[in-house]
């Protein structure tokens, strides 16, 4: 298991090697729980089965990422996520030939809040986000990333956990204030699309596009073929990164 040291911390991620290269890299970041890891997702979601990318499956500190709501433990111990995942897509490019400006970054819950917040703060890096049961973090709306980032989103209608509609996080604040407010789909949908300069049915800066999927009926999980979708999404997006510059 590969290890980077990212701000005195030691940072680990199970890596699937690319068969060919260059080759683009997916970062893929599992959702918020006490034994959450890389390889829990690397199991959960059968990405290895549906790609030839180079995939990357980061364990977060205690479970959960840095994701910029403010109400995880590893935001609130000031847990340089974003350092972490850009230290990956370094590393990879460096070590296995995978391109250093197109990654892509599939989430799922508190790892779509996460998926989000790399793609605004890292879209010189990231070509792709694809957001599962997580639309993008209220405090995070005004980020004005320096290049477009296609956006798959996709959200079930009974997710009770993470709202199709937005809402705050279950984690209240020390006085039982609501903390951690997320954006609805449509919100979510609505902001790439203004950052992405993209019409609701047309492409955006650099051929960018951003998709919702409702899931009738879906809860708070990873739905089957999800990672085929991702895979499919990604995969005719991931030209040069200099179109995607926004001027």
């Amino acid at each position: 298991m590969p290890e980077l040291t990212i701000g005195g911390l030691t940072r680990t991620f199970t890596m699937r090697f690319p068969e060919e290269r260059p080759a683009p890299l997916l970062l893929v970041l599992h959702g918020n729980h006490p034994g959450a890891s890389g390889q829990q997702m690397r199991e959960w979601t059968a990405f290895d089965k549906q790609t030839d990318f180079a995939i990357a499956y980061p364990d977060g500190v205690g479970g959960c990422w840095a994701d910029g709501r403010g109400v995880t433990t590893a935001d609130q111990a000031g847990v340089d996520d974003v350092a972490f995942l850009r230290a990956i897509i370094d590393w990879s490019a460096g070590q296995h030939g995978t391109w250093p400006d197109r990654a892509v970054v599939a989430g799922v819950s508190n790892g779509a809040f996460m998926a989000h917040r790399l793609a605004l703060e890292a879209s010189d890096q990231v070509a792709v986000l694809a957001a599962v049961a997580g639309g993008m973090p209220a405090s995070l709306h005004d980020i004005e990333p320096a290049h477009a980032v296609s956006a798959l989103l996709i959200h079930g209608t009974a997710d009770t956990i993470s709202p199709i509609g937005g809402g705050f996080s279950r984690h209240l604040g020390p006085n039982g204030e609501l903390r951690g407010r997320t954006l609805s789909l449509d919100e979510t949908a609505s902001r790439w699309r203004a950052i992405d300069r993209c019409p609701p049915d047309g492409t955006g800066v650099g051929g960018t596009r951003v998709t919702t999927h409702i899931i009738d009926g879906g809860g708070h999980t990873w739905p089957d073929g999800t990672a085929e979708e991702v895979c499919l999404f990604a995969g005719p997006l991931l030209g040069k990164a200099e179109t995607r510059r926004i001027s």
